[in-house]
């Protein structure tokens, strides 16, 4: 197993000829170079899942902001006033699209680290069961 990628620690990108370091994307040291990605920890994804959900939770907050938007309506009857309001209103859809957009990317983001969390513990599951009936000790 390559390195584990840890937030904390003070990681760069790999260059044209650098090496990948933890939590860079690509074939880790040691990995044989046979796949790409990124390897964790389970408190690494538990805080990631966390951390992409509360995004989530600000975005549909802010998803209230956007409604009051789409609602505005302008200070006088006179064309000047209902002209700005409509586009006000326009603002408030797209806003409310974007944000709507956001959160779900966000909320995808999240599943798939509670995926990758279930992943882990049927690999250690398995590899328990496996090595107890062996004969062998965790």
């Amino acid at each position: 197993m390559g390195e584990v990628y840890d937030p904390g620690q003070d990681w760069q990108l790999p260059g044209p000829n650098g090496i990948p370091h933890a939590g860079s994307y690509g074939s880790g040291p040691g990995s044989g170079g046979g796949g790409a990605g990124f390897q964790y920890d389970v408190e690494t994804l538990r805080e990631l899942a966390r951390e992409w959900n509360d995004l989530a939770n600000e975005f549909a907050r802010d998803l209230n902001y956007a409604a009051l938007l789409q609602r505005a309506q302008g200070p006088g009857v006179e064309y000047a006033s209902g002209g700005n309001a409509e586009q006000v209103r326009a603002s408030g859809e797209a806003l409310h699209s974007t944000l709507t957009a956001r959160e779900q990317y966000c909320r995808s983001m999240a599943a798939k680290f509670q995926m990758a969390l279930g992943k882990y513990a049927t690999t250690e599951d398995t590899h328990t069961t496996d090595l107890n009936q062996t004969g062998g000790s965790l």
